[in-house]
């Protein structure tokens, strides 16, 4: 997995001042300039045994079933050209299906699940293939401006062969009114590489009478690109 630099036309930019936090968080200097393939050196693989069985499957580490709804996740790491990038860790985090994080910093009134944590991750398979079951997640309100709430969300990690080289992104769900008032979504400036970051209902990744089944693609370079850095 290539150091990819921040592309205009596809990823939003470091200041924008609809989402609040980025005033906070954007370089206040000019960025450094680093001559190609500064970051491609080849450096030591994650480990097969950082990810164990079952770390893929969010709904089976507590002592019963998490609430909400059951549903899988499936869809392939690609580059530019089409191609998978095989072995490499795609993780996910996410809010219960009542739209809170299992997270001290999440104080959203609404009920934590003790059966459900939000993180899982695995590798990508040869055809650079991932999966994951999970419950769909809840909306949340957030404290960005009046009336403000989060779409329904998932957000993903995804780790090259060097700490220098994760990328994150969020995917999002097909349909959701709140999709138009987020800024987060909206900071993305192009309204076709915004809608390459909603997934697709596909029936058959799903698990007959048992959960839905979602695809989602993930293009790191090139016309097709997902957005980053989001």
């Amino acid at each position: 997995m290539n150091d990819l630099s921040q592309r205009p036309d596809v990823d939003p930019p470091y200041d924008y001042p609809e989402y609040g936090s980025t005033r906070h968080r954007a370089p206040r200097e000019e960025l450094l300039k680093l001559p190609a393939g500064t970051l491609d050196a080849a450096g030591p693989l994650v480990p097969r045994g950082f990810v164990r069985d079952g770390d893929n499957d969010l709904t089976i580490h507590g002592k019963s079933k998490p609430l909400g709804e059951k549903m899988v996740l499936a869809g392939r790491l690609l580059d530019e050209s089409g191609r998978p990038i095989r072995d490499s860790l795609v993780e996910i985090w996410q809010a219960n299906a009542s739209g809170r994080y299992d997270h001290p910093g999440d104080t959203h009134d609404a009920p934590l699940d003790p059966n459900f944590k939000g993180i899982g991750r695995t590798f990508t398979d040869d055809d650079g293939w991932y999966r994951f079951v999970t419950i769909r997640p809840g909306a949340y309100p957030w404290a960005n401006h009046a009336f403000a709430w989060r779409p329904q969300h998932i957000h993903f990690s995804l780790l090259g062969n060097a700490p220098v080289q994760r990328l994150i992104t969020q995917m999002y769900f097909p349909g959701d009114p709140l999709l138009d008032f987020d800024p987060v979504y909206q900071s993305v400036p192009d309204e076709a590489a915004r809608k390459r970051m909603i997934c697709m209902l596909q029936l058959d990744t799903g698990i007959e009478g048992v959960a839905l089944g979602y695809r989602f693609d993930i293009v790191l370079a090139g016309a097709r690109s997902t957005p980053l850095g989001i």
